[in-house]
């Protein structure tokens, strides 16, 4: 008796690798009639104990249930259609348990894919130099902003970090700042800043760039090393 649920297994196909791996066989050389009675005995005590059970898994235990069928009663013209039966599935069990054992691999791209930061590509028509804003700021003025809180941020760092999958929206960071010069019209560009973790602080570097770009806002330096402002385009 297994003292298992469905919800443990993510179709019959990994239903039946399981059963293949706590019977210690080997996929290319299984006992077909022993699986199939254990994977039917499964289903059969599931469906004892009133549980609903997928159709997927109903699906393959008449698959399986064709196949033994066919290994009890033998005729010459079944055998080559039986041995069909068996090697498309012992290929499809080859096939499944290549994916699986992928699946490691895949949530480690994941997490590492939750490091990076995207924007959404634009227009280079975006940057054409617009006649009623001029500004002698330049783009290394702000780089090197930027580099100054990256240098705050290594300050701030905590002893320990915790790692999240939750990706911070350029877009999400546009929407409040936007928020903010609704009682302002002119902010002191580290006054835009709420915090200085570094996934916060690229996107909301990202958001104030492309609403420059897009004429929102323009960014102000009276003489070198002033504050940088943020001022809105009426």
């Amino acid at each position: 008796m297994y003292d298992i649920s469905l919800d443990n297994f993510q179709g019959p196909m990994d239903l039946l690798l399981h059963l293949i791996k706590i019977k210690k066989m080997n996929i290319l050389d299984i006992k077909l009639e022993v699986i199939i009675d254990e994977y039917l005995n499964y289903i059969k005590k599931l469906e004892d104990m009133n549980l609903n059970i997928a159709s997927s898994y109903l699906v393959m235990a008449s698959e399986l249930i064709e196949i033994k069928s066919r290994m009890l009663l033998p005729t010459k013209e079944e055998e080559g259609e039986e041995e069909d039966l068996k090697e498309n599935l012992v290929n499809r069990l080859i096939e499944y348990e290549k994916y699986k054992n992928m699946v490691p691999e895949f949530r480690r791209l994941e997490d590492e894919r939750s490091n990076f930061l995207t924007k959404s590509p634009s227009s280079i028509l975006e940057f054409k130099e617009d006649t009623n804003y001029k500004s002698d700021l330049t783009m290394e003025d702000l780089i090197s902003a930027y580099k100054k809180f990256l240098e705050r941020i290594e300050e701030e760092k905590p002893i320990n970090t915790k790692i999240t999958k939750k990706e911070i929206s350029v877009h999400d960071q546009i929407t409040k700042i936007r928020e903010k010069f609704k009682f302002q019209k002119r902010i002191n560009f580290l006054d835009l800043f709420e915090s200085f973790k570094k996934d916060y602080v690229i996107a909301n570097f990202l958001a104030i760039l492309e609403m420059s770009s897009k004429r929102e806002i323009k960014i102000i330096q009276d003489k070198n090393f002033d504050n940088i402002i943020c001022e809105v385009i009426e």
